[in-house]
């Protein structure tokens, strides 16, 4: 499974990122851009999917490493994020809600 800093993530550009926590996690603040995709909704919203290479995250990397290597499987270039949204916020950046 690939998986990135939440720094290395800061420094991307271009790349899709989707949240998969619930819709009042994703509302208390997120990183900016991410799209909310709950991972308890992700296997009937494939669809809704970036093309492409795309990243996931969740509060502290569990859930989104649960559905990157689901994806993987599927073929999807998809990317974890370690550590989340909590480290995100403990390492200073920014929050969107």
């Amino acid at each position: 499974m690939k998986s990135i800093t939440v720094q290395q993530l800061s420094e991307r550009e271009g790349v899709p990122l989707i949240d998969v926590r619930e819709p009042d996690e994703y509302a208390a603040g997120h990183v900016p851009g991410a799209v909310n995709l709950p991972m308890s909704t992700i296997g009937e919203r494939l669809d809704d999917l970036p093309d492409g290479a795309f990243d996931v995250i969740c509060q502290v990397g569990g859930r989104s490493g649960r559905v990157v290597q689901a994806l993987e499987a599927r073929g999807y270039d998809v990317t974890n994020v370690d550590g989340g949204t909590g480290e995100w916020i403990q390492s200073g950046y920014p929050l969107e809600s």
